[in-house]
């Protein structure tokens, strides 16, 4: 087991941003422990999460939900010390961020609440911003291990309001990309060029970093996982369950959410967000008619055959005998049998007397019987 010391960083949860935040740390200089529920090919991959907190007194946790950092924290809880410092980079929303740091501060080490903003791109060249919430005297301990993965570091307040803040942003994020995707299906509808989007946002003042970072691969058709569909729709469902607690109607993300939803139940849970717009890709696909077949040339008119010359009629014969009623009954069988459900166009005869209206019982009536204009 290796030593102790103060360039020891731990870092649990090597998805895409956090093995990135590990390069970055090791670029820095530091000795970097990391574990992952699934084993990486990584540097210093120890057995568990107890392990890592033996060796390390600052760990980094970058995993993908809530459920993921009460197990991380029960599996070091042990190892904890007055000496260890907990930052959760996950974003978990505010309500698990604090319970987090309850867990981790009753084992009396010292939580930081620092959720970060920044994609694949940003964390490969270490330009993270991450927002902080906790005591000044305990962001100044760990600055420097944030400043090696990051451009900027942001003070919000307490624990739990940057988890606040990160959720808003997200939202932001997440409804800024699905309108995207409604200008796109829009344009393509109209049978305008969508890189003539492109042209028109380049000196509109809605244009933004994430426009010009999305719009590219939505143009192409492109989706490579910077951030995933799965984790902004959990993203999103977060920010609406506070909203529900607060009564506010939050009409923007609950459609956002929904569109994400879709996207993830065709399969596109693991593509970048940005997929959205393959929806309107279907559902413009799904709206085209069927190729309609050639129409078949109409068979030339028959020559009309030439008149033959009248013939007397021969005489009329005497007609023929009325049908047995027993043969009646048995032609009048086979129709009923053959008979499709009876439909009507105008009121229903009324009977002539009493006894045929009594005689007429709803029971009587054919299978399926309906009266027209909602009579019954």
């Amino acid at each position: 087991m290796a030593r102790k010391s103060h360039k020891n960083v731990g870092l649990i949860g090597l998805g895409i941003i956090g093995s990135r935040v590990a390069a970055s740390l090791r670029n820095a200089g530091y000795h970097v422990y990391v574990w992952n529920r699934s084993p990486r090919a990584e540097p210093n991959f120890l057995g568990n999460a107890a392990e890592v907190a033996e060796v390390c007194n600052i760990i980094q946790i970058f995993v993908s939900d809530a459920q993921a950092v009460f197990e991380t924290i029960d599996a070091f809880a042990d190892r904890l010390t007055p000496s260890h410092t907990i930052l959760c980079n996950a974003t978990i929303g505010p309500e698990a961020t604090q319970e987090a740091a309850r867990l981790v501060q009753m084992c009396g080490a010292k939580f930081l609440d620092a959720p970060f903003t920044g994609t694949k791109g940003a964390a490969e060249k270490g330009q993270l911003v991450y927002y902080i919430g906790g005591a000044d005297d305990v962001l100044r301990q760990v600055e420097p291990v944030l400043q090696a993965s990051s451009k900027a570091i942001v003070k919000i307040g307490e624990i739990g309001s940057a988890a606040t803040l990160k959720i808003a942003t997200n939202m932001i994020g997440a409804v800024t990309v699905q309108v995207l995707a409604e200008a796109l299906a829009l344009v393509k509808g109209a049978g305008i060029d969508p890189e003539n989007l492109a042209n028109a946002l380049e000196n509109h003042g809605v244009r933004s970093p994430l426009m010009d970072l999305k719009l590219a691969g939505m143009l192409k058709g492109e989706f490579p996982p910077h951030f995933s569909m799965k984790h902004m729709f959990k993203d999103v469902q977060i920010g609406l369950h506070m909203a529900n607690s607060r009564d506010l109607d939050l009409p923007a993300t609950t459609a956002a959410a929904g569109i994400l939803y879709d996207g993830m139940s065709r399969g596109w849970a693991e593509m970048d967000f940005s997929a959205v717009v393959k929806i309107y890709g279907d559902m413009q696909k799904a709206a085209l008619p069927p190729t309609a077949e050639p129409e078949k040339a109409l068979p030339a008119p028959e020559k009309p055959a030439p008149e033959k010359p009248a013939e007397e009629k021969p005489a009329e014969e005497p007609p023929p005998a009325a049908i047995a009623p027993k043969e009646a009954k048995e032609v009048n069988e086979i129709n009923e049998v053959n008979e499709e459900e009876p439909t009507f166009s105008g009121e229903p005869s009324k009977p002539d007397s009493p006894a045929e209206a009594e005689a007429e019982k709803p029971e009587d009536r054919p299978k399926g019987f309906r009266w027209p204009f909602g009579k019954k």
